[in-house]
This record gives structure tokens, sequence and C-alpha cells, in this order.
């Protein structure tokens, strides 16, 4: 990307392994990502160009000296960020704030390519079990970044029997934090959108209610349906000022806010009328994959979760400037790239 719309594919070198901790896969399955949109909108002319790309499926064809658990030939779902999976912080199950890690989008390896470097390789990759079903692979594909985004929403903000839930965003990662609700056993979960074709597939993953209102109206609603009480949880799940407004809007006292929209703003009211008044919890963040992985990819092989359902396009890597296109006119829901 060099400049906010402009969307090129260009041949560069192939990767080399740099260190003995890293692995090369050829990538078999990538997509574009709601949070791609934002430089899309906003990216200032960038001489060099920005790689994209933080999610992705493929084969493991090189592998550094130091690499132990991973083969050539292995299909493995890379995370959008990569972690060596035994600092302190992965310990912690903090694997985005990794002491060795960082994020592939925006360095020198992202995963809207044909070849894609992975450091921390033996922490990040996670080996598919060989014989999977190639029809699967989308969904497995969602464990990378989108449905396990929607799962970290809802588990950090304590989704759990009993609770009353509201998504904001009916992109693909606020689906996936409806179909993580439902896993979790959420007794209500409100989705606020207002496209139908995706609130459809919100109310099949397991909305109970859809809100296409917004701002104040959206709030009342809410409220109307709570019969004023307001959501025990609200996941915001697109990142946007406004959302922000209506998630504290619409959060009941001593509820939880918990946000995965990457902010595109660097102040957020959290006062007495906001907040504090409510005795209300803000938590959320960069989404933790890599600590959930290993639970999640038994749900999509046996066919407990299909969150692969968000893709509604597949193109070709050669053109992924339509995909961008096709999302940023809400033509499309995500789109699947296969290089």
């Amino acid at each position: 990307m060099y400049n906010a719309g402009d969307v090129r594919v260009e041949d560069v070198p192939n990767p080399t392994i740099q260190a003995a901790t890293d692995a090369i896969i050829r990538v078999t399955y990538a997509c574009v990502c709601g949070s791609d949109l934002h430089p899309y909108h906003s990216l200032e002319e960038t001489p060099e160009g920005r790689r994209m790309g933080h999610e992705a499926i493929g084969v493991v064809e090189q592998i550094g000296a130091d690499v132990t658990h991973l083969s050539v030939g292995d299909t493995v779902i890379v995370p959008f960020a990569w972690s060596d999976n035994t600092c302190a912080f992965c310990r912690d199950g903090i694997t985005t704030s990794c002491t060795h890690g960082g994020f592939f989008d925006g360095a020198s390896s992202a995963t809207q390519a044909e070849k894609l470097l992975i450091p921390q390789a033996d922490g990040t990759a996670v080996v598919i079990p060989k014989g999977t079903d190639e029809a699967l692979m989308p969904s497995l594909l969602t464990l990378s970044d989108v449905y396990l985004t929607g799962y970290h929403a809802a588990h950090k903000g304590g989704v759990e029997p009993g609770k009353t839930v509201v998504v904001i965003g009916d992109g693909a990662v606020g689906l996936s934090a409806v179909l993580a609700s439902k896993q979790l056993g959420a007794e209500a979960i409100i989705l606020m959108g207002r496209h139908q074709d995706r609130t459809d597939l919100g109310r099949e993953f397991g909305a109970t209610h859809v809100v296409a209102e917004r701002g104040d109206d959206g709030i009342a609603k809410v409220m109307e349906i709570t019969g004023g009480e307001g959501a025990h949880v609200v996941l915001e799940a697109v990142g946007h000022m406004p959302a922000y407004e209506q998630a504290y809007g619409i959060v009941r006292p001593g509820g939880t806010i918990s946000r995965v929209g990457v902010p595109q703003y660097e102040d957020a009211p959290v006062g007495f009328g906001s907040l504090f008044g409510k005795n209300a919890t803000l938590t959320g963040g960069p989404a933790t994959v890599r600590a959930y992985i290993e639970a999640a990819l038994p749900e999509v092989l046996d066919g407990t979760i299909n969150p692969g359902k968000v893709f509604d396009r597949e193109l070709p890597l050669s053109e992924i400037a339509e995909a961008y296109r096709l999302m940023d006119s809400r033509e499309a829901l995500k789109v699947l790239i296969r290089p």
C-alpha cells in the first residue's frame, strides 16, 4: 500500500531465514482484515510501500536450525502476531506483548503474499493435523485473527450463562463475537448493525436481537430491550469514537465494556458520566489469539463452530486491490485470498 486507497501487487525478493528460530511458509490462504481498511482510508504517501496482511495458513518450506516443533511440509496457522510462547507475558497468556514478539502487518514480513517469513516459528505457528478436509481451511484461517479476536472480546468481557451481551459492529469481528458469546453461553445477544445480510448471519451465529439504530436512538432501543437496565457486557468491534460512546451508554451499572476494534482515537471518556459513575470496567486490547488456538482448533475440526462463514468472496492475490474495494464499499464482508 503506497497511499490511502493505493494497493498494488509487486514482485519482491523471496524471504530468507534470518535467525535460527525462523521458518518460511508458502502461503495457501490469506485474507483482507477490517483493520486493513484503516490505512486504506488514512495512510499517508509511503514511497517505499507498506506490506500488508496479518492472517495466513501455509505450508512450511524451510526451518531454522533451532526450530523443533515444525517440519517441512507441515500446514500451519499463523496468528497476526509472532511470539516465543515461553516468556513471562506469553506464560500469562498475553502473547501480543511477548518480549521477543511483533506484528506481521506493516513489517517486512506480511501475509498478503506468496511466501512468508515467520519469526519465533516454534512459538507462533500451529500445525493443522494432516488429512484435514480442505473445506475447513477458511474456518481454520479465522483462528489467525478474526474469530479469536471476537472470542477475545467475549472472554475478556466475562461473557457467561445468564449474561446479556451487546455486540457493536456487524463486521467479521463483530459477528465472530456473536458466535463466541453463543459458545460461552450468553442468555441474550443483541447485535447492533444495519446491513441485513450481515445481521442475518449474526442471527445464525446466535444473536437474539438486532438493533439497526445508532447513537442515542440505538442506546434507547437497547435500553428498551433490556428493561432499562443495559447490558452486562458490551463488545465493541468497530474502533471509532461513536461506537465507544454507544458502548458506555448501554453498559449496565457494574458491567463491562470489552474493546477489540482497533481504536482510531487516543482519548476516551472514563469519567463520571461514562465509566466511573456506573462502576463499569473497561477491558480488551489486541487479541491474544495464540493463547486460544489449541482450544479452538478441535471445535473447528469437529464442526462445533463454522466461523469461516464470514468469508463471502474469494479472489486471487493478483486481484487483492479489488478485495479492498469490495470490503470498503460494504459489497463484501470479508474476502478470502488464494495466492
